[in-house]
């Protein structure tokens, strides 16, 4: 199969995904439509839930095995669209308009096209194709569900769209839920300590708070204190204020860590995390798919959105079609050149390398 017919087929799955509503938690019929292409082209696919995947004809466990990843849902439109999101519309400039064009179905099937390029051809490593569901909510029936009934994975290419360079690392995320505790008391007297008060400085120093070690693609790891909540009415002192903590975390520590020195920092604040698991990932500068990336003019850089890379406990790259400000905005879209070139080139960086 040729690179053109790869394309037009490409452009044609996207088109078929775009006109199929696949929202979050409700990729039923997208999953059906990945899993239908698959065998009409060869592929054998394996499905749990809405996860799909194909695994190369000539697995090897004595090789590495390379994973390529995408995800087939999509948020909600927002609500400026001026078009229908679910109409695969393309304009006199080459743009395809639709709700998931840029993030990500062009990587998606992007990465699907050159599967099927690379399913027969020679390598010294196995590949597999993993079409992944809940991406947008970090949904735990997504990649998560599916990693463990994979073969291991030496390295991943995540599909997002990042204009074809290379994100050699990503922030994860922590939400954390504070509690800071005070004494309740009548307003109009001076007694009660008041919560909202003891809140304060802890505010401020989770606002300037600093770690000995910063990433060199990514930073500082980055705190926002972003909810705040205290009080049952206005002439009783509040006893307990509540606050949210968004945190991105990097891979100069892991989330564990990060969550151990924050709590350090501000001991008068019992902090909960909602969740560790959504963890900083990163690839070595050195490993093969990046020098040989950079050879051919891409330049690596450190991504602050967060993907399926933050389930994967091995070193992953993001790479993919399309810019990453169009995504989640009225009126989605995503060139088709956009698309041949990143077939092109996922093939010129995959065929022939050795991992």
């Amino acid at each position: 199969m040729d690179i053109d017919e790869l394309y037009y087929q490409a452009v044609d799955l996207l088109k078929e995904l775009i006109a199929t509503p696949s929202i979050s938690r409700e990729e039923n019929n997208a999953a059906d439509i990945i899993e239908r292409f698959f065998s009409n082209n060869g592929a054998t696919p394996h499905r749990h839930g809405n996860n799909v995947w194909c695994i190369a004809n000539d697995f090897d466990e004595s090789r590495p095995t390379l994973l390529l990843n995408s995800h087939i849902d999509t948020v909600k439109p927002a609500s400026g669209w001026t078009r229908d999101p679910f109409s695969p519309d393309v304009d006199e400039a080459g743009k395809l308009y639709g709700l998931g064009s840029n993030d990500a179905g062009a990587s998606l099937v992007s990465l699907i096209a050159t599967f099927l390029y690379l399913n027969n051809r020679k390598r010294n490593y196995n590949l597999i194709m993993l079409a992944s569901c809940e991406e947008e909510v970090s949904g735990k029936n997504g990649i998560e569900a599916a990693l463990p009934l994979l073969p291991p994975i030496s390295v991943a290419i995540v599909g997002e769209p990042t204009n074809m360079q290379p994100a050699i690392a990503e922030k994860g995320l922590m939400v954390l839920d504070g509690i800071i505790t005070g004494v309740s008391g009548h307003a109009a007297r001076n007694e009660g300590v008041n919560a909202i008060y003891n809140a304060l400085p802890i505010i401020e120093t989770l606002r300037t708070l600093q770690f000995p070690k910063a990433s060199s693609t990514l930073g500082p790891v980055k705190i926002s204190v972003t909810q705040i909540e205290a009080g049952t009415q206005h002439n009783v002192v509040p006893d307990c204020c509540k606050i949210v903590v968004d945190v991105r975390t990097t891979d100069a520590y892991s989330n564990i860590e990060t969550l151990e020195l924050i709590r350090q920092a501000v001991p008068d604040c019992e902090l909960t995390p909602r969740s560790t698991r959504l963890n900083p990932s990163s690839i070595s500068p050195e490993h093969p798919i990046i020098k040989r990336l950079e050879l051919m003019g891409a330049v690596p850089f450190g991504s602050p959105t967060l993907s399926d890379q933050a389930l994967m406990s091995w070193q992953s790259v993001k790479l993919g079609p399309g810019q990453s400000s169009r995504s989640h905005t009225a009126n989605e879209f995503i060139y088709l050149d956009e698309i041949r070139n990143a077939i092109e080139t996922y093939i010129k960086l995959l065929d022939g390398i050795i991992l």
